[in-house]
């Protein structure tokens, strides 16, 4: 009960620090206390749509999602401590990554939200790859952008500003057009010496597109670039009244700069110095490395370069792909046990049938699906279908099933982890793991360890996830006191965290390296799947 009355004071007092991230299948806010521990936590479901080919959130669907998480945040406050959520010492919002929010010169969104989830934009990332000499993804930003424009769409004229996600809910709170730099790098490529945009690629896109007579230059229309431990403007009244919609909630808090869902990873996992890597796994799947130096050459369309909050660049392996198809084979295992007479709660379900995998062969007895529901940049493939393939002399358990489910979830990212392994001999001292498809205790650890070959820790804090990793991020602006981002979490945040390390046996890395060829070779199953069923 003491305890819950300190609290209950911080958060009366104004203390209390919250981040809020915009997932792929759930918004969550997390508030934390002067410890930076988790004390309260509200969420919102959603999904993403598939409209006229693009998958997309409305805005409606985006501003209802915000408040409503809001208040489920609240409400758990009010229900744990007793007092009603007023001020807050620090505030910050993050999102999923990349995607295409453009607007005019009055605020209006041109045409849907064009979320990263697209492989609409290769023609467009495969020449300004080319221009730059630099991986630009399908995911981006500035693709997005440059295929609009090379399909002639009429709204690219009357563009003002483009931003992500992330920059249009912080600028819906405190009308400030800015952007974390990890999240900006996942837009247009950033220097990682000047902590900005490329100014030589800003000047070469340009001249690209200068025969349409836009009325616009590239850096007008992208939000300013900050770094971590900046503040980026503070929540207005307006921010606030709309976030709130009982009025209780007092404008004027500090705003820090609007980071993307892997920067966000990269601090709850304290991933953000050299050497350092994270794995996020749930609806999509990537892998961040922190680098020592830059990789000799571009990986187009397989490696991704970002920046940590603080601009460190960083190596990603992004796969569109996890576990969005072994939770459809989970669902329709629930539906069976239900048709049967039975009920089972849906963590139990999960926890069960996962498990089931530690049991499986090593090499999954042969059985091979995969997960793609969408197109794969990584291993080019522009559209997805969910396949299962057995051969006849299969072991078809399922134990076996369910350790292909959650191997295959890996092989696009396999695909591109060896490139910075194999061929560019990226050293790492840590690789940490966050995400539901750790949820599981013990299972999606050794199956990552057997995909990456290399040990996987996860920490007691990796649920908190994203949401957590931007509340940090907005206590450090407010408590840094001189620190690197990097020393901040090391002493104020993991210091006495508890970490669980798998490493993967010999047999194990050997039969994922077994299914891992398989799975390469029968890519020309799935391909001939997309273009014979539609």
């Amino acid at each position: 009960m003491n305890k819950e009355k300190g609290m209950a004071a911080q958060i009366d007092a104004g203390e209390a620090i919250l981040g809020i991230e915009f997932g792929s299948t759930r918004i969550k806010a997390v508030l934390i206390n002067s410890e930076n521990t988790p004390i309260a936590s509200g969420a919102f479901d959603w999904q993403n749509s598939l409209e006229n080919g693009i998958w997309t959130y409305s805005i409606e669907e985006i501003q209802n999602g915000l408040r409503t998480c809001y208040a489920n945040l609240k409400a758990d406050v009010k229900s744990k401590y007793g007092v009603i959520l007023k001020k807050l010492k620090a505030f910050g919002v993050s999102a999923m990554m990349h995607g295409y929010l453009v607007f005019d010169k009055d605020d209006k969104l041109l045409v849907p939200f064009r979320t990263w989830r697209n492989t609409i934009t290769g023609e467009a990332a495969e020449k300004l790859s080319e221009l730059f000499d630099y991986p630009v993804p399908e995911r981006w930003s500035i693709s997005h952008l440059y295929q609009a424009i090379l399909k002639n769409e009429p709204h690219v004229k009357n563009a003002a500003f483009f931003t992500t996600l992330a920059g249009y809910v912080h600028k819906l709170l405190s009308g400030e057009k800015v952007l974390g730099i990890g999240d900006a790098s996942g837009m247009f490529p950033v220097d990682s010496e000047t902590k900005n945009y490329d100014k030589n690629m800003i000047a070469k896109f340009d001249n690209l597109v200068s025969k349409y007579n836009f009325p616009w230059k590239l850096e007008e229309m992208l939000p300013k670039v900050l770094k971590a431990g900046q503040q980026a403007g503070v929540l207005t009244e307006q921010g606030a009244k709309f976030l709130d919609s009982d009025g209780d909630l007092c404008a004027g808090c500090p705003l820090a700069p609007p980071e993307g869902d892997a920067g966000t990873g990269m601090v709850a996992t304290n991933s953000v110095a050299p050497r350092t890597g994270n794995v996020s796994a749930g609806t999509s799947v990537f892998a961040m490395v922190v680098l020592e130096k830059p990789l000799t050459k571009s990986y187009s369309g397989k490696i991704d370069l970002v920046a940590t909050p603080e601009g460190y660049l960083t190596a990603m392996a992004h796969a569109n792909n996890c576990t969005g198809d072994y939770d459809a084979w989970i669902k329709l295992f629930g539906e069976a046990i239900t048709a049967c007479g039975f009920n089972i709660d849906k963590g139990a379900l999960y926890d069960n049938l996962l498990k089931t995998a530690l049991d499986g062969e090593p090499d999954c007895g042969g059985l091979l699906p995969y997960n793609y529901i969408s197109g794969e940049s990584m291993t080019g493939l522009s559209e997805g279908r969910p396949l299962f393939v057995r051969a006849k002399n299969s072991r078809f358990t399922l134990a076996n099933f369910m350790r292909a489910q959650l191997f295959t979830a890996l092989g696009a990212l396999r695909t591109g982890m060896d490139i910075l392994f194999d061929e560019e001999n990226v050293k790492i001292d840590s690789l940490t793991g966050h995400g539901g498809f750790f949820k599981t205790a013990d299972v999606g650890l050794l199956m990552m360890s057997a995909a990456m070959h290399t040990p996987i820790s996860a920490l007691e804090t990796a649920g908190e996830g994203g949401p957590w990793g931007m509340a940090l991020l907005a206590s450090y602006m407010v408590n840094s006191n001189g620190l690197s981002l990097g020393d901040f979490l090391s002493k104020n945040v993991f210091a006495s965290c508890k970490i669980q390390t798998v490493n993967a046996t010999q047999d194990d890395v050997d039969g994922y390296n077994k299914f891992f060829a398989s799975y390469t070779r029968g890519l020309a199953v799935e391909k001939a799947a997309i273009s014979f069923i539609d």
